[in-house]
């Protein structure tokens, strides 16, 4: 049920009667506690130049066409496999990455618009025509952790 702010101050005169409390509390309860975020261990292989940057993207299903991360980290390359976390609420998502080998903060790209540095997407979904779709790129974030694996391509 839930709790009609106009009810409030009501409630709080009502509160130093205790049958009275309890009867509100029973008929109109606090509401639900915020769900606790669920934690992703994202673990990225197949790092063959130990420098630069992994730009990482976490998208929902809303975001992920739009390129609207829900989370995004730049995580230093330091070996040849690479773990970043994050903190999200249960749920579908989807991660688009690249290695910024060179630094520059974009994604390098030839002059036909293909990318010459590493990138990749969960699931190891491919990238045909354009980046991994939603559908092969999406999975489940659960409570309390949940970890996932990319290898650059």
């Amino acid at each position: 049920m839930k709790r009609l702010p106009i009810l409030s101050p009501l409630l709080a005169a009502l509160a130093p009667i205790p049958a009275l409390a309890l009867a509100a509390a029973i008929l109109f309860p606090a509401p639900a506690a915020a769900e606790a975020p669920a934690r992703l261990t994202l673990t990225v292989t197949g790092i063959k130049d130990v420098k630069g940057a992994l730009m990482i993207a976490v998208f929902d299903r809303s975001g992920y066409d739009a390129d609207k991360p829900v989370a995004q980290a730049a995580a230093p390359v330091t070996a040849a496999s690479v773990t970043a976390t994050f903190d999200l609420p249960a749920g579908q998502y989807g991660i688009k990455m690249f290695h910024d080998v060179d630094g520059d903060g974009k994604m390098g790209t030839n002059p036909f618009g293909l990318p010459i540095e590493p990138y990749g997407f969960s699931n190891n979904a491919p990238a045909q025509f354009g980046p991994a779709t939603w559908d092969t790129a999406a999975f489940t974030v659960a409570a309390p952790a949940t970890a996932t694996a990319i290898k650059l391509n």
